[in-house]
């Protein structure tokens, strides 16, 4: 028997959580492959209780720096629909160019900081030679790209992470018109730099295939805010419903729940998206790769990559025909139609479906809510598929380093919220000779 820690290096200069797993191989068999979520559970739901409502969006949007808006315009939708509260029609609107700017900077951030050293063979972004005019290019690229998504999110949302211009019926302020004009500006410099994005991943020859379910939120047009959810199998559920298909599954060696539909796993994501709704996609986008969304649907997680990088475009082709023809007017902020209930939020975070549930009692407090990530319903997935990538690397006799880089990879495809460093994984190994 052979045991082997690995642990984070020195190298990590920023983690978003962390993760372990731990394998048993005997006889050349994975005996077990357990995948847990060590920093995750943070007790929001707990500390929600007996809280101002007006206060929750911006409480919620602290579960996550990298994708604080998305937090922030769920809990939003949630208490709107508790307190019966109808946004307008420019408010939906920005709250579409919110998601838009955090989806193109949070995109950016993992396929070019997370996935791409992996494909160049370097451990971090920061290998990336500026003297090599192809990584050049990528570097330039990444930061360009990024850049546009963090300035489009402030111009509407007041900041790139953690938003101060949305509130529950409406937004406190409206974006200015030499502010749409450099936004425009800088979504068209950098829609080149996107198409490129997508021929990278579009060659990227990583592969695994993974027959499972997958389900998303889906409406025509395309977009982040609005639909019901559905799955490749045919499945349609009604946001309020919601429940009827999270099946809250208890892992004792994780700090996240996970989730299971019908009894077995399911997908959430990008990947789950252009599969489910890649028809829904701006035309623009539509007519510039015709190619690659014939790739899909796809059952490659690999695929996760290159479908944010479709959705980059989309971002950029639907927030230009936003901000070129349509005309920002000030608006009051909408008032509650009546001092209790029960509303929930679903919207897609760049992760996956995100979910936010609140009852509000007649004090205008919080009495309970409920909040279900995308990466916990991914969970069981990702375990699943690190037990088969470990059978199908041992003939090989991998060391524990290509192990835990092979299996980081694919951990890596999913964009999960601690995949915020090339080596985030801490990898027990139990080889059993007999």
């Amino acid at each position: 028997m052979h045991q082997v820690d690995l642990s984070l290096t020195k190298e990590i200069t920023k983690v978003e959580g962390a993760a372990t797993l731990d394998v048993k191989i005997t006889k050349g068999k994975v005996e077990h492959c357990r995948f847990g979520i060590t920093e995750f559970k943070r007790f929001y739901t707990q500390a929600m209780r007996g809280k101002p409502y007006r206060m929750l969006p911006t409480l919620l949007a602290r579960i996550c720096g990298t994708c604080s808006n998305a937090h922030l315009i769920c809990s939003i939708e949630a208490c709107e629909h508790a307190l019966g509260i109808a946004p307008s029609p420019q408010s939906q609107i920005m709250k579409k160019l919110t998601m838009y700017g955090l989806n193109i900077r949070d995109h950016a951030l993992h396929l070019y900081l997370f996935a791409m050293p992996d494909m160049y063979g370097k451990d971090s972004f920061l290998e990336f030679d500026e003297n090599d005019p192809v990584q050049h290019q990528i570097l330039h690229d990444a930061f360009d790209i990024k850049a546009a998504g963090n300035y489009l999110s402030i111009i509407i949302a007041g900041r790139s992470v953690h938003a101060v211009n949305p509130t529950i019926g409406g937004f406190f302020k409206i974006p200015k018109p030499e502010e749409i004009k450099q936004a425009v500006a800088k979504l068209r410099e950098i829609r080149p730099a996107v198409l490129r994005t997508i021929e990278r991943f579009e060659k990227s020859d990583y592969a695994f295939d993974r027959k499972t379910k997958f389900m998303a939120l889906v409406a025509n047009p395309f977009n982040y805010l609005e639909g019901n959810i559905v799955s490749d199998a045919g499945d349609f559920i009604r946001e309020t419903d919601y429940r009827s298909h999270l099946e809250h599954v208890i892992i004792p060696y994780s700090h996240a729940s996970g989730y299971a539909f019908k009894g077995k796993s399911f997908m959430v994501g990008a990947l789950a998206r252009i599969n489910l709704a890649k028809d829904t996609l701006h035309v623009k986008t539509r007519a510039s790769i015709p190619q690659t969304l014939n790739r899909f649907p796809s059952t490659n997680i690999f695929h996760n990559n290159l479908a944010q990088a479709i959705e980059l475009l989309h971002c950029v082709d639907d927030s230009l025909d936003i901000l070129e023809h349509y005309t920002f007017v000030p608006e009051k902020i909408v008032a509650p139609s009546r001092t209790e209930g029960t509303g929930i939020g679903v919207i897609e975070a760049p992760r996956g479906t995100l979910y936010h549930k609140v009852s509000i009692g007649k004090d205008g407090n919080v009495i309970e809510g409920e909040i279900v990530v995308p990466t916990g319903q991914n969970q069981i997935n990702i375990e699943q598929d690190m037990a088969r990538r470990v059978e199908e690397l041992l003939p090989s006799g991998p060391s524990e380093e290509t192990l835990q880089l092979e299996l980081e990879k694919l951990i890596r495809a999913y964009d999960p919220c601690m995949s915020c460093a090339s080596h985030f994984l801490t990898l027990r190994v139990d080889r059993a000779s007999a």
